[in-house]
């Protein structure tokens, strides 16, 4: 069993086929998906998808990118949508300063918030985080303790160690199989197993091989036999741990 515990198939690129991609990736071995919200609406949309198929859970949040348009409105539905059946975590959010699609403050302040809301509710927080390394440790370490996962893990070997020291989960992505993705594949050998997750971020970052096209949670399987690969470990040793580690990290049945 796998499970890819970052994905939007509530996206328009799963429009025309969203179901046989679910059920594809039922047939390959993927046992949980986690739907992340990355906005109101997709967050309405990820629940949804969770009620339909036993295998789908949802996450809700709103994405940085949106964080100038975060009002009180905003934040009395997201918590509303948070304490609907099958969500098992807030998120995705976090920092994003390589865009800067909305301000820096509004975003710090929309992650504060959605830190609170996960405490609040006993749920874990899934992180989105570019090139905003510094402030985004300021602000955790403000709020602990917490559970969250560094989600599409991009940065250096230096926040993983503060990461790991703040006691987050680590989550990578099938860029991890590019051909220039030597020093993110280091960055897998040194994560410890009991801390990492898999996922997909489908429909981006397809494996290597099958860039160009779209991603889909059935590829998980790809990242897991690289991460196998990189750690010199039996690829069904890394499917067990990283299951287990979902299941823990995501209270998944």
């Amino acid at each position: 069993m796998l499970v890819d515990t970052h994905c939007h198939l509530d996206f328009p690129e799963f429009a025309q086929d969203r179901k046989e991609v679910i059920l594809r990736a039922r047939d390959q071995g993927i046992g949980y998906i986690v739907n992340i919200g990355s906005s109101l609406d997709g967050s309405r949309r990820s629940i949804e998808l969770a009620r339909e198929y036993d295998f789908i859970y949802a996450a809700v949040g709103v994405h940085p990118h949106q964080a100038d348009g975060f009002d009180n409105k905003a934040r009395q539905t997201l918590e509303s949508l948070a304490k609907s059946n099958k969500v098992v975590a807030i998120g995705e959010t976090g920092l994003d300063y390589y865009r800067n699609f909305s301000s820096v403050d509004n975003q710090k302040a929309l992650l504060r918030y959605s830190l609170g809301l996960a405490r609040r509710l006993n749920l874990p927080l899934v992180l989105h985080n570019r090139q905003a390394q510094g402030d985004i440790l300021m602000i955790l370490k403000e709020e602990l303790p917490l559970k969250a996962v560094v989600h599409c893990f991009s940065a250096d070997e230096g926040f993983l160690r503060d990461c790991l020291a703040l006691g987050l989960f680590i989550s990578f992505t099938c860029n991890i199989t590019y051909k220039k993705a030597q020093e993110l594949r280091n960055i897998v050998r040194v994560t410890p197993l009991d801390r990492l997750l898999l996922e997909t971020d489908a429909p981006f970052l397809s494996p290597e091989g099958l860039r160009g096209r779209r991603n889909e949670p059935a590829f998980v399987r790809a990242l897991a036999e690289e991460v196998a690969r990189i750690k010199e470990v039996d690829a069904q040793e890394i499917c067990r741990i990283t299951t287990e580690n979902a299941r823990s990290f995501f209270h998944l049945p």
